[in-house]
């Protein structure tokens, strides 16, 4: 038997608000679009939370949740995070931290959206890599800080 993830589905308090930050703020394309439930082309979507209460709780929902969700975060990646995170703070955008360094060399941000969802933004790893290699990193090297295999580190190098 197969089971495959299809969507990661955020309960959002106002639609208007929640994909005005997702569509304008950072970049989502509409895959497809129900009104109270819309779906990215990333893999996840957005419901109306008293839609949800209905169809998920069969009334409305529970109001127990805190107003910053710590169980679980959106991940997204971008070769163009400086940019971005000049668009995030233009948007007064609450960070949980700012822009960090993880211990395998990837700049990472985390903040969270408007109903409190966290969300995170990183570069993407070919990108790590091709940073480390213009700072005169060897490929040896690179594969030690970024726990990387040599022969991907090669591969990204060459291409």
């Amino acid at each position: 038997m197969e089971i495959n993830l299809v969507s990661s589905v955020l309960f959002v308090a106002d639609m208007a608000v929640s994909r005005r930050f997702y569509e304008e703020v950072l970049g989502q394309q509409v895959l497809m679009d129900h009104g109270p439930n819309v779906g990215y082309k990333g893999g996840f979507a957005l419901w109306q939370k008293d839609h949800a209460g209905q169809m998920v709780f069969g009334g409305a929902a529970p109001e127990a949740v805190p107003a910053k969700k710590l169980a679980a975060e959106l991940y997204f990646e971008t070769a163009a995070l400086d940019d971005v995170l000049g668009k995030l703070q233009a948007n007064r955008v609450e960070f949980l931290h700012a822009l960090v360094e993880q211990p395998w060399g990837q700049r990472v941000t985390r903040f969270y959206d408007p109903d409190g969802h966290i969300i995170e933004i990183g570069e993407p790893m070919n990108c790590v890599i091709e940073r480390m290699h213009k700072e005169g990193l060897s490929a040896e090297e690179i594969t030690k800080r970024t726990f990387m295999p040599l022969e991907i580190v090669n591969q990204i190098l060459a291409g």
